[in-house]
């Protein structure tokens, strides 16, 4: 009799997870002879499932990963250089709290980008906010957003995630107004959040491709120095059955 009240009001309150639950142990001979501690624990377990689910899918939602990756499904066989002990530590997601970068680099085809989104799905899985985006694509809206209020608002929303994704830098040199604001980019992120960077250019080439010298030294100091690294070779996974 109690029931559809009792729905009614947790549907109200915005407990929809204990809704559920509540209605699912209804309808559960075995969830009659729990006690009444053991009943609000599974209820509070159903709200705090779908609360993170939620979360989760919010999460993803402004990502905007490029690929639907995961790190699950990642394949260690493809002869490719990639550190299975490394990666499954990066996938425990402790570096985003240490506000460590991570640099992807080899040549086209192996993975690069895919592996960036597995790492950033995992993110968002973990509650961290993330943003990807490719770095021509943002090159070309800064340029845009020059000179009106659009730019500083878009320095502000990348400065505010915690994982920023600038995937497939090069292999064209920045011109100097891009080497400004890759600047401000990496300055407004300094010890404050994380960035993944994938590029077909080896790190050691990085300063010739910023260009200018002095802009150049104070990008990679603050994006190289606390840096992970992964260092693809070999054969392009596209010429295979699996590219992850």
């Amino acid at each position: 009799m109690l029931a559809h009240p009792t729905l009614d009001q947790l549907n109200a309150l915005g407990l929809h997870g204990l809704a559920k639950g509540f209605k699912d142990l209804e309808h559960n001979a075995e969830a009659r002879g729990l006690d009444h501690a053991e009943w609000l624990g599974l209820l509070l377990e159903y709200e705090l499932t779908l609360r993170r689910q939620k979360q989760f899918e919010t999460r993803a939602r402004a990502a905007r990963l490029r690929h639907p990756a995961s790190v699950e499904d990642v394949n260690y066989q493809s002869p490719r250089g990639l550190d299975r002990a490394l990666f499954l530590k990066l996938a425990a997601c402790d570096w985003l709290a240490e506000r460590r970068n991570l640099l992807i680099t080899g040549a086209s085809g192996l993975g690069k980008s895919w592996l960036a989104c597995a790492l950033g799905h995992k993110a968002c899985r973990e509650n961290v906010s993330v943003l990807y985006t490719r770095m021509p694509r943002l090159f070309a809206d800064l340029a845009i957003a020059h000179g009106d209020a659009r730019y500083a608002r878009l320095l502000r929303s990348l400065a505010r995630v915690k994982l920023l994704i600038l995937d497939d830098w090069g292999p064209e040199a920045l011109t100097p107004e891009q080497a400004r604001d890759l600047l401000e980019i990496v300055e407004d992120r300094y010890d404050k959040g994380s960035i993944i960077i994938t590029s077909q250019i080896p790190v050691d080439r990085w300063h010739d491709l910023i260009g200018v010298p002095t802009l150049a030294d104070a990008i990679l100091d603050r994006v190289i120095h606390n840096a992970y690294r992964i260092d693809l070779a070999g054969e392009s996974l596209r010429k295979r059955p699996s590219s992850s």
